[in-house]
């Protein structure tokens, strides 16, 4: 049988052209549907899928491009939502104090990242963890009572405005994120999660880059958790530093794709999808269900949803080469 010249049907073509494809139809769905339904519970959907990638992208800087676990991502989510929170409240537009959100959480970071990295492992883990639930208990007996615009903010309050700026903060995330997988820091930072030892040797500064890690996932963290409490009417100011924010953040980035760029996207959407339908339709057991879920997830595809994405694309790569080795040179079937 004579060879065919085809034009390979691969996986980069598909990373290629089909992901950024599969992102301007995202952005393009986020932008107008909206829109288009005008209804309160889709705005409230959509918001929450745009945080939850936001959340998860943020925890998968520091986690999955750098390797450091974490699970004190609530405390940066939680000292973001307390600065914006009083300050707005207190008389100082929310674009000034927006800004001022992130920055608290990096500080923060800071001041916990060089004792906290000298950890590895589980120890580091559970060394943000309890730093994040001694940040609640403090917040929870000193602010005890709940928190609450005022009538005239509540008569002025415009839920697509608050969408769409947290709309621009997921993008800009996302561009972040893929920014820094771009440049060199970025290639520090993988080195590090690689083999710290093995980047040292080659003059890479492990402590720097892990902070740099850090900076820009609590920077992100503590924006998303302005966004927060710029859309909450009321909550306990406790709230935003449950470990349930920690949690959710991984199960987002490990759900679609740990390291990965578009993981996270992956991931919110499973997430709030699933988890919203499963609550409204199993209210006692969805969260037993969803977990069970995560385990086969995580059991079956390693590499979260974008691994079992890549096995699609070799088998339609497979597939594709069977068909064309069947046909001749015109096209025609043998």
């Amino acid at each position: 049988m004579e060879e065919v010249a085809v034009k390979p049907f691969t996986q980069d073509l598909l990373r290629r052209w089909l992901s950024p494809a599969v992102i301007i139809v995202l952005v393009l769905l986020a932008g107008f549907v909206p829109w288009l339904v005008n209804r309160e519970n889709v705005w409230n959907l959509l918001y929450l899928i745009c945080l939850y990638i936001t959340l998860g992208q943020s925890w998968n800087i520091l986690a999955g491009f750098a390797g450091q676990t974490s699970l004190g991502h609530a405390a940066f989510f939680g000292i973001g939502a307390l600065v914006v929170r009083t300050l707005w409240l207190g008389g100082v537009p929310f674009f000034l104090a927006f800004p001022l959100a992130g920055v608290a959480a990096v500080a923060f970071s800071l001041i916990i990242g060089v004792p906290t990295f000298r950890l590895r492992g589980a120890y580091f883990a559970i060394a943000t963890l309890g730093v994040a639930e001694v940040l609640r208990i403090i917040v929870s007996q000193n602010l005890p009572m709940i928190s609450t615009i005022s009538a005239v903010q509540i008569a002025n309050y415009n839920l697509p405005t608050r969408y769409y700026a947290m709309l621009g903060l997921t993008l800009a995330t996302m561009v972040s994120a893929y920014l820094l997988l771009r440049s060199s820091l970025g290639l520090g930072i993988l080195a590090v999660r690689e083999d710290e030892e093995a980047a040292r040797a080659t003059g890479v500064s492990v402590l720097g880059h892990k902070l740099l890690a850090l900076v820009m996932s609590s920077f992100f963290a503590g924006l998303a958790g302005s966004m927060f409490a710029f859309q909450q009417i009321s909550y306990y100011p406790s709230a935003p530093f449950n470990p349930n924010w920690s949690f959710e953040s991984v199960l987002v980035a490990y759900v679609g794709g740990l390291g990965s760029l578009i993981g996270p996207v992956i991931g919110a959407i499973f997430y709030i999808f699933v988890h919203e339908v499963l609550a409204i339709r199993l209210v006692n057991f969805h969260q037993v269900i969803f977990g069970l879920l995560f385990i086969v997830i995580v059991l079956l595809f390693p590499g979260g949803l974008m691994e079992a994405w890549n096995r699609i694309a070799i088998l339609l790569k497979q597939i594709w080469k069977k068909v064309v080795s069947h046909r001749k040179p015109g096209g025609q079937p043998l």
